[in-house]
């Protein structure tokens, strides 16, 4: 397939190409086109302009492009789906969830609104607040969701009536240059555009004069560094950065319900989620059954090419991530026992299978950073309190979940919990009408729901007197 950049309206060239790997075999996909700093200028001009014009249509209008939109990706799902398994690694299956999961996130939006709200109608005076759109969004995209992610932030600044500057990860920019191929036509030219590069446009995004918000998901030092750039012009920012989520598995439960939903909650997309359960601490009562029952999990997962039929677990999505990932496996060797997996196996792809660690503690850093693989620590505790503090005690505050078969007594816990989401007997269960953010390093802002929404736009108070 020939991809093209979009840029006000038109498929075009790149100034430059690179290549795009297929993680599950390392051979090359195709040459992507990237942007130059000269094109990423020529989009926010014409962003600019269609700004000057999308918002002043009405939301009616908006709201059956959205939907649009929303078909064209229905439509297209198992294209899109069989690029973004060649390109991420993730499940054919997966895939296909992810492109519709990203139309009915098309699809909620499409159903708000952005009505004038009324603060005070006395006979002295009328206020109103009115919800206005900010400009043009910079939206970078990180790789292990291309599509959802997209669709946390696409379809929001539209609503609002905002234009867009769209940048995908590097490593999997073609889902998304496929998407600007379906909607090129839909939209105004220049309302939306998609820009690929090669790790070198983003510090460009993020201070450009003409951008007004950045919205931006992935790793905390990564948004850090957004953060600092976008304060040269004082932009608007999102930032939904890394998450070291806790499970907090409780006497009380069954473990043979919960091991299978934990295990999901901790391996789903190889636990290259930001919520994904990164570690988890089992009551000691229940901690032998647990590690037991989950390692058994791990050992039967069939991990390949996720083309290839009953494949539950692909590769890690690239090189980078592949030996960091294996960096902390051995980080769980030297201070844990590893009871499944652990061995990464020889030839091409960057596969590891799902490894449990037991016997392990908070001092290791497997279960104080970040590890984003398939490494699950599991940590023994005794008493309800001292575990709260210790998953409380991490710069990370975005997500979290508590297990446990009395839930009055799950949601104490789930209260003292510092994150930004805390789940009660499941775990990253992200719906588009419930906002999403997190707390500390975790991120600043909110996505989705309607809190999400007004987060693309600029309050404006209308103060009338009447007398």
């Amino acid at each position: 397939m020939d991809y093209k950049l979009l840029i006000n309206g038109a498929l075009v060239d790149g100034h430059g190409t690179m290549p795009v790997l297929n993680p599950a075999t390392e051979e090359v996909l195709t040459q992507c086109p990237t942007a130059s700093e000269a094109q990423l200028d020529e989009a926010v001009d014409a962003a600019q302009a269609a700004f000057a014009l999308w918002k002043n249509t009405s939301i009616e209008e908006r709201r059956q492009k959205l939907g649009e939109i929303a078909d064209a990706m229905d439509a297209n799902q198992d294209e899109l789906a069989r690029i973004l398994t060649e390109e991420q690694g993730k499940p054919l299956a997966d895939a296909v969830g992810e492109i519709a999961g990203a139309a009915l996130f098309f699809r909620y939006f499409q159903s708000l609104d952005l009505p004038v709200e009324i603060l005070e109608d006395s006979d002295t005076q009328r206020v109103e607040i009115h919800r206005n759109p900010l400009g043009v969004i910079g939206a970078i995209i990180p790789w292990n969701f291309p599509m959802i992610l997209l669709a946390f932030k696409l379809p929001a600044a539209l609503l609002a009536g905002n234009s867009i500057i769209i940048k995908p990860a590097p490593t999997t920019p073609l889902s998304a240059l496929h998407l600007g191929r379906l909607i090129a036509n839909i939209l105004p030219a220049g309302v939306v555009n998609i820009l690929a590069d090669n790790n070198d446009l983003g510090g460009k995004i993020t201070a450009h004069p003409g951008i007004s918000k950045i919205s931006f998901t992935g790793s905390t030092g990564t948004g850090a560094k957004v953060m600092e750039s976008a304060a040269s012009t004082l932009k608007r920012i999102t930032l939904e950065l890394g998450g070291n989520d806790a499970g907090i598995v409780m006497e009380d439960v069954n473990v043979d319900d919960v091991a299978p939903k934990i295990f999901d909650g901790a391996f789903g997309n190889n636990g290259q989620i930001c919520i994904a359960m990164k570690r988890v601490y089992a009551h000691e009562s229940i901690y032998d059954d647990l590690v037991a029952q989950l390692a058994k999990l791990a050992d039967a997962a069939i991990v390949g090419n996720g083309l290839e039929q009953g494949t539950q677990l692909g590769p890690l999505q690239n090189k980078m991530q592949f030996e960091k990932v294996k960096d902390y496996i051995e980080d769980g060797r030297a201070n844990g026992t590893i009871v499944a997996g652990g061995d990464v196996p020889e030839g091409k792809g960057y596969f590891i299978p799902p490894t449990i660690v037991r016997d392990i503690d908070d001092s290791s850093r497997l279960v104080s950073e970040e590890q984003f693989g398939p490494v699950l620590p599991i940590i023994k505790y005794s008493d309800v309190d001292d575990v709260i503090e210790r998953a409380n005690n991490s710069e990370y505050g975005l997500g979290g979940s508590v297990w446990s078969s009395d839930l009055d007594k799950a949601y104490d816990v789930a209260k003292k919990v510092d994150s930004g989401t805390i789940w009660v007997n499941k775990h990253a269960d992200l719906q588009p009408h419930v906002p999403f953010g997190g707390i500390k390093t975790s991120g600043i802002g909110t996505e989705l729901g309607a809190e999400g929404l007004h987060e693309f736009t600029q309050r404006k108070v209308i103060n009338i007197a009447k007398a």
